[in-house]
């Protein structure tokens, strides 16, 4: 792995304190919007110095092409940011919501110089001006692989998480700075967090609570050039605008082997089903439609008992697990339906109840089953409401605020992200 460097860069001007505005940056495309709450008067306070402080330091090569624009200011803060390629070309980008650093709205180009020139500005009118020149690495060899489980333009349930996945998982030491890359913006806002699972494999995040209906989510997974501690580097970045739509959940219950239907809270269906077996009981817990298949066919020849081994065509499959846990059509079992359960995991329905649902529902929309043998496990599924707030933010790499709040995408249009599907084998 190249060594990557980041150093510092001086300058500063003596500013004569008078009531100060503290100040933080927000991104809205490529602009900078300013907040800013005023303190009273202190007319007693000491002079500060104005400095401004830029990394990556001039001079500085192999930078990642991930290389934010690092601005540490005493005395004031940062007013402008201009970040050019060698030729001219401006590049887009903005400040974080804290200030701390600036973030290109798109990955740098590998082995292209860049010259950033930010202004500091002190609360009398004082101005500093830094200017840091860097060089970007070549292009690694040795990348992770990732996927982001949303795509423009695409309306999902309530309970849909932001799913990112990674090949192969995000060392754990590597996660605080992965995460600082994956942005998050809901309209209207609404708080969250991000939670990681599976060694690093994944990285869910969600609301306390199921999105507000009509939410717009737009994320950007910032991840090109982003160096890791295994000689790996980020592969791409990946970007998508989605909608959330109507509130629809499914509620299953074992003990009186039923489904009740909400849409936007008011009950307008119940249908009998049939569960698993005792030997392959369904899992009981919090989970959210993964997929739809009007048609496909569940191949368990590959399970260890021969008397759970079968090829059999199914109808309206909507999937609740990776071990094959599907809500789906299966008229061989309409006769024990509501009486008894027969499966092998999965939420048997008849195939008019099942094709209802299936025109019915979202990528999202969340499923609760209780009362079975079985406890869902954490990971076998998209599993992030079967976990409490409190249990789900112990899951960041980074310090959850009060708000709970992911920071703001800076800059950037959105564009279609790419998800893969983990293969499992089905539970019929």
């Amino acid at each position: 792995m190249g060594k990557v460097t980041r150093g510092w860069a001086m300058v500063a001007v003596l500013a004569t304190i008078t009531p100060l505005a503290l100040t933080g940056c927000t991104a809205h495309g490529s602009r900078l919007i300013s907040i800013e709450t005023t303190t009273g008067p202190n007319p007693s306070a000491p002079a500060v110095p104005l400095a401004l402080a830029l990394s990556p330091a001039s001079g500085a090569t192999r930078q990642p092409v991930s290389t934010e624009i690092g601005t540490r200011v005493t005395g004031g803060r940062v007013t402008d940011v201009t970040v050019t390629a060698d030729g001219g070309t401006k590049i887009a980008g903005a400040l974080r919501e804290d200030g701390s650093s600036w973030v290109p709205a798109a990955p740098l180009k590998y082995s292209k110089s860049y010259t950033a020139t930010v202004t500091a500005t002190g609360p009398t009118g004082a101005v500093t001006t830094g200017k840091t020149t860097f060089t970007t690495m070549a292009k690694p060899r040795s990348v992770i692989g990732s996927g982001l489980y949303l795509f423009d333009d695409r309306t999902y349930g309530v309970a849909m998480p932001v799913v990112v996945e990674f090949t192969p998982g995000i060392p754990k030491k590597d996660r605080a700075a992965v995460q600082k890359r994956m942005f998050v913006q809901t309209d209207p806002p609404q708080p969250g967090a991000w939670h990681w699972v599976s060694n690093g494999t994944q990285a869910w995040y969600r609301a306390p609570e199921y999105w507000q209906p009509g939410t717009r989510l737009t994320v950007r997974i910032g991840l090109e050039g982003i160096p890791l501690s295994n000689g790996r580097y980020g592969n791409v970045d990946r970007k998508a605008t989605a909608k959330i739509g109507s509130k629809f959940e499914m509620k299953v219950d074992n003990k009186t082997k039923k489904m009740s239907v909400y849409d936007n809270g008011v009950l307008v269906k119940t249908m009998p089903v049939s569960l698993g077996k005792k030997s392959t009981p369904s899992s009981s817990g919090h989970m959210v439609v993964m997929d739809k298949k009007e048609k496909t066919v569940f191949d368990t020849r590959d399970d260890p008992n021969p008397a759970n081994r079968y090829v059999t065509p199914i109808d309206f499959a909507q999937r609740l697990t990776w071990g094959g846990e599907y809500i789906h059509a299966a008229p061989w079992s309409v006769g024990s339906q509501g009486r008894t359960n027969v499966s092998h995991g999965c939420v048997n329905v008849s195939t008019a109840n099942a094709r209802w649902l299936f025109g019915k529902t979202k990528v999202g929309d969340p499923v609760t089953v209780s009362g079975t043998e079985r406890k869902l496990e954490p990971g076998n599924g998209w599993t992030a409401w079967d976990l409490t707030w409190e249990e789900f933010v112990k899951g960041s790499a980074l310090p959850v605020t009060a708000a709970a709040a992911a920071p703001a995408p800076p800059g950037g249009t959105a564009t279609p992200s790419p998800a893969g599907t983990p293969t499992a084998t089905p539970a019929g």
